[in-house]
Formats: structure tokens, sequence, C-alpha cells
């Protein structure tokens, strides 16, 4: 029987982890990260957690689906709205108006961080015990482990997971996804690596995640919380290789509820999110210091060494990204 890579001594999972990334050609400290990334996802979801849990963003794609040849490096997970105000929402992912959109917005607000603490945060807690490396700390709706890296990475990938909880959807449509590490790809080591299994939400509802975050960029010129999004671009290019994004802007219905979702629940002042989905899409940013930035934090991804396959140039992504814009805007405008 293969030996566990968590019960290895450190020095011995240095070596290891070096071995791996001999062996597949990627980084060390991002084979690295990537197996707490794992242990993470399979100790929330072998827990009494996961029923309300779903697995979402480019992780999601990249580990559950595999569609992204990219490293990411964050864990974005949606607890049921349902189940985590089951009186206001009675069964419902939508508030029926503003108002209630409101009320339901502060109540999850004050039994988000309740939940965070009182039952993530213990489970979490027990599982990293027999760790002595790890250290936990909530900040915001995050839940961060910081794992005491054994080789050195590039500032731009720090050595801690990002558990992001979010309570706004139900996170439908999922299915279950198994989960392994990048480094069990690494034959000959003889070693088991943590490996999950977690519901993961749909791919096609990811595109009309990213495509409405873009085209709120494009209105706006910035993201709420920061930069380091360029990789959405990417994402939403490498959904339409796949054949994931053509679904998606076919199925009107989808389209439609992520922007009736996105009206509700992250309300944006001159973002119309139904007019986007409905012929109105905007992917590409106008020349500018907003598209400068994503072209910085585009070439910053790609000297960290987070593409696994060579990274189109940024000109060629926008370009890639005004065809997509075109195709989702004329299916639109057909099915008005």
């Amino acid at each position: 029987m293969a030996e566990s890579y968590l019960r290895l001594s450190r020095s011995d999972q240095r070596d290891a982890l070096l071995m791996a990334a001999q062996a597949t050609g990627r980084p060390a400290a991002l084979l690295e990260k990537d197996i707490w990334v794992v242990w993470a996802l399979d100790t929330l979801f072998q827990s009494g957690l996961a029923s309300d849990l779903v697995f979402k963003g480019g992780t999601s794609l990249s580990k559950a689906f595999g569609l992204i040849d990219r490293f990411s490096e964050d864990v974005d997970l949606t607890y049921d709205i349902r189940r985590m105000i089951p009186d206001l929402a009675r069964g419902r992912e939508l508030p029926t108006s503003r108002s209630q959109a409101d009320r339901w917005s502060a109540a999850v607000s004050e039994a988000l961080p309740a939940w965070l603490h009182l039952s993530l945060l213990p489970v979490v807690e027990r599982a990293a015990a027999a760790f002595p490396e790890l250290r936990l700390a909530l900040e915001g709706s995050s839940l961060l482990v910081h794992y005491g890296a054994l080789v050195a990475a590039d500032s731009y990938v720090t050595p801690r997971v990002m558990l992001e909880f979010g309570a706004r959807s139900s996170g439908e449509p999922s299915a279950m996804r198994p989960i392994a590490c990048d480094a069990s790809e690494a034959a000959g080591l003889g070693l088991h690596f943590p490996t999950a299994s977690a519901r993961a939400m749909l791919p096609t509802r990811t595109f009309w995640e990213k495509a409405t975050a873009a085209h709120v960029f494009c209105q706006k010129g910035v993201f709420r919380g920061g930069l380091r999004w360029s990789r959405h671009w990417y994402d939403i290019v490498a959904l339409e290789r796949a054949g994931v994004a053509r679904a998606a802007i076919a199925d009107r219905s989808l389209a439609n509820a992520v922007a009736s979702h996105k009206a509700m629940r992250f309300r944006e002042a001159g973002v119309d999110y139904r007019s986007a989905v409905r012929g109105g899409l905007t992917l590409v940013p106008a020349a500018g210091a907003a598209r400068d930035a994503l072209r910085v934090d585009f070439a910053r991804m790609s000297e960290a060494g987070m593409f696994f396959l060579p990274a189109p140039t940024f000109d060629a992504l926008l370009d890639a990204c005004s065809a997509i814009e075109a195709q989702a805007n004329a299916a639109a405008i057909l099915r008005t």
C-alpha cells in the first residue's frame, strides 16, 4: 500500500514535492499549495456541513472538471441560502422584491459569521490538529489555512489556502465530482496524496457567473476586493474552447436566472445584468487604466508559473473574448 504524503516527515515531504515537480513540470510551490486545497475540500465534504455546501469558481473548473489549464489557488464555496436563513427564504433561492432582498442580506450578514465561528471553524480545527504546521484564521467571510511552506514560491503565490464562503444562492445546478492532487500525476513516487469528493457548481453556470463579473469590470473599471482578476478572462476563453460557453449561451433560462440573481444579490450602480445577458454583454474593457491593470496581472500570473500550458498573449485573450461577446449577444438577440 502506498504511503501517505501527509504522514511523511516534513523533510521527506519536501523531497517528494521536488520529485513531483520534476516529473510533472509544475512548480513545487504550486504542487504543495494544491495538496492543502484538496485536503481542505476533503475536510469540508467529509463533514456534516457537506449537504449545504457547493464548490464553485475557477478552482472548481480546474479541480472538479479539468477545464482550465492554470493553477487556481483559492476555494470559493456557497452555503445554500435556503438553509442559512430558512425562515426567510422558505425554500426559495431569490427574494421577490428589493426590500425583501435587503432583509435577506441583513439576515445573511448576521448568520454567516456565526456559522463560520460556531460550525465551520471547529470542523477544520479538529482536522488541522494532526498537522502542527497548519494555522487557521478567520478573516471576514473567509477561513485562511496557513500551511508553513516547505518550498519557496513566487511572491504572487501565498502560502495559505483561502476558503471563501458566501450564502447568496443555492449553488445549483451542481454535481458530485472527484478531486485529486496535481502531484498524484507524478508516476513512481509510491505515495498517496489527499483526494476528495465535492459537490461542484456546473461549469455552464460558472461561465455566466464569470461573464457577468467581467461585464461589471468593463462597465465600472474595477472589481470589489482588489485586482488579481485577469484569470476570469482566461477562464471564459477556456470554457469556450471546451464547448461549455456555447452550451451556456444557448441556455437562456440559466442566463436569465444568473442575471436575476445578481440583480437582486449583487447590485451595482449603473450595471444592468438582465440587459447584459439579453444582447448587451461586454467582455472587453476599454483601453485605459483598467485594461492596463489586467494586462499587468496577467503577466504576473504567467511569471509565477500559474499556467500549465503556454498561455496566450493578453491581446489574443481579449480578441477571443471579443468573439465570445459577439456570439453571446447575437444568440441572445435571436432568442429574444
